[in-house]
């Protein structure tokens, strides 16, 4: 089924997302406070549409892809047409450059940014997905074995559209629990960024075996 998807975001992790799901036959936007910015990108892909927050906000499903630090900020500057969204958070709490390999993050073992981005928005529909990849692999990857995208979230239905959403481009669901559940699925970044960091390549995705 065709969708509208707004695309919050408009770095690299926004670009792939909105030219790969418009690819897949869905009415895309990309919004950012500068939607001039985007002007030469749309130009290259053109179904794509690049318009401010708001009206990125208005389509049927949302995909929030900025730097965590700023995501708190993209859901408030969205404005009302996100409350009742199914919202997918592709964000991580990175606060700085890796140190050993390590990526830091400014959330504790306790709390995740996606609670709070749900305690800041108690309508909206969150999902978290996406966060545990780069870029480079998240439409139709080329990998060894079908991937495995873990997310979580409060609303039944809202996950039940994202784990459609991530077949159409390639990958495996598995719901791991509610919102708090992202204190477990935000971390992935820090592991798959390790793989990377230690040497073994940036091609990499995880796959649940059973």
């Amino acid at each position: 089924m065709s969708l509208s998807i707004g695309v919050i975001g408009s770095g690299t992790v926004g670009q792939v997302l909105a030219a790969g799901y418009a690819a897949k036959g869905h009415a895309v936007t990309i919004g950012s406070r500068d939607p001039a910015k985007l002007a030469e990108w749309a130009k290259a892909n053109p179904g794509v549409r690049a318009v401010d927050l708001e009206t990125a906000a208005a389509a049927d499903v949302v995909i929030l892809a900025v730097a965590g630090a700023a995501a708190s900020d993209a859901i408030r500057l969205a404005g009302p047409a996100l409350d009742g969204k199914v919202v997918i958070d592709a964000c991580n709490p990175i606060s700085g450059p890796p140190v050993n390999g390590f990526i830091p993050y400014f959330t504790s073992p306790s709390e995740s940014l996606m609670e709070r981005l749900q305690t800041q928005r108690p309508s909206v529909r969150f999902v978290k997905a996406f966060n545990s990849v780069g870029n480079a692999r998240m439409i139709d990857p080329a990998v060894s074995s079908r991937p495995t995208m873990f997310i979580c979230g409060n609303d039944k239905d809202a996950k039940a559209t994202v784990t459609g959403l991530l077949a159409e481009v390639g990958w495996d669901a598995e719901d791991v629990g509610g919102a708090e559940l992202a204190r477990a699925v935000e971390p992935l970044c820090q592991l798959w960024c390790a793989v990377g960091f230690a040497g073994h390549g940036w091609g990499h995705a995880f796959a649940l075996a059973r």
